[in-house]
């Protein structure tokens, strides 16, 4: 169930100052989170914060083409727009595949 159909279901059963309230409240806590997620340089992969880090994040809706290139557990291979990224992975000694900033997981040597 996405977020639009949640609300059309739970917002008729609500008194309107209340349902104006709550989409009010939600919307200022996803532009919060979004501006947060701006300046917020992501946390160690270890660290206390990334748990808190990853819900910001999706607090904010930073996924797929809006997620930031560095997360708490994976790294992105920075190079040229006009470079291609599986030259620069191969000269790098990296596997490819794993050099993709939405790969989930640091990059891994070639094998």
């Amino acid at each position: 169930m996405d977020w639009t159909s949640l609300f059309q279901t739970v917002l008729p059963y609500l008194p309107a100052q209340y349902a104006g309230d709550l989409v009010s409240i939600l919307t200022f806590l996803i532009a919060a989170a979004a501006l947060a997620m701006r300046f917020w340089k992501p946390p160690a992969a270890g660290s206390r914060l990334a748990l808190l880090y990853k819900a910001v994040s999706a607090l904010a809706q930073s996924k797929g083409w809006n997620t930031n290139a560095y997360q708490p557990d994976a790294k992105a291979l920075m190079i040229p727009a006009d470079a291609s990224r599986v030259t620069e992975a191969a000269r790098l000694g990296l596997d490819p595949a794993s050099t993709h900033p939405k790969a989930g997981e640091p990059p891994k040597p070639a094998a």
